[in-house]
């Protein structure tokens, strides 16, 4: 699933209301929400003191940057992205535009939907497959398989997959309570593979990380150049912060580094 790895929620002792509140809208306290020009604070955490680089927000031990190398895909990953996740470090969702230039990234709010994307919604260019189990029948009609994305490359259309980037209780409450979403198919992942992810503790290794997710349906869409730039991109990032979190230095570049350092020329 595109959230990653799973990892606990904020609170579990949120009940309805409350979690509804936090997803109204960028505030700090109670009573604030969109256009009143205040914003949520900044994500801290163990480690949030740690010097980082502010290109990739990785310790500066282990800079990512050398190694980001754009790829070319037919396809595009638009990413709705819980507003708690944009400040986590571990969320893998921004290597994914990293790598695809033309990766969108929308910032999800309850009751204020981003215009930008309700626009492109519309866009009859872009045909968008919103990527969500098919685990509960009262969506059933509108799930599709990934031969619906090759057909629409056929159709000269630009497939979209549309991710929801969060933990999967966020993801679940994205996909229940965003209505301009109920239009799309939804295209669940279909795959033997499992998560390499090792920052947060998946509850299943089943479980993929967002950009797991993205790297796999552009390897099954037919965007496979893509796919293996993210897949490096990600084993870079994982073993870069894996390492700064031990305190130590890679002063070797790994096979999946030293590929991405080839792919820039380097």
């Amino acid at each position: 699933m595109q959230d990653d790895a799973l990892h606990a929620p904020v609170s579990k002792a949120l009940d309805a209301d409350s979690a509804d509140a936090l997803d109204d809208g960028p505030f700090d306290a109670p009573g604030d929400g969109p256009g009143t020009g205040r914003t949520r604070r900044e994500f801290k955490a163990r480690g949030s003191f740690v010097e980082r680089c502010p290109g990739c927000n990785l310790p500066m031990l282990n800079c990512l940057c050398p190694y980001a190398a754009g790829a070319e895909s037919v396809a595009r990953v638009w990413l709705l992205t819980h507003s708690m996740e944009h400040f986590k470090p571990t969320n893998t969702g921004r290597l994914i535009r990293d790598v695809l230039p033309d990766t969108e990234v929308f910032t999800w709010y309850r009751t204020a939907p981003d215009k930008r994307l309700l626009a492109l919604l519309e866009d009859p260019r872009f045909a968008p497959f919103v990527v969500f189990p098919d685990d509960q029948p009262d969506y059933a009609e509108r799930v599709v398989g990934i031969d619906a994305v090759t057909d629409t490359r056929s159709a000269g259309r630009i497939p979209v997959y549309l991710l929801l980037d969060g933990t999967w209780r966020q993801a679940r409450r994205i996909f229940r309570k965003s209505p301009y979403l109920n239009a799309l198919p939804v295209l669940p992942l279909r795959t033997d593979r499992l998560t390499r992810y090792r920052l947060r503790k998946p509850a299943s290794a089943s479980h993929l990380c967002t950009a797991e997710v993205a790297a796999e349906l552009l390897r099954q869409g037919g965007d496979e150049d893509a796919a293996l730039a993210l897949d490096d991109y990600f084993d870079a990032f994982n073993d870069s912060y894996a390492a700064s979190r031990r305190f130590e230095k890679i002063e070797t570049p790994t096979a999946a580094m030293r590929r991405l350092l080839a792919r820039k020329g380097e």
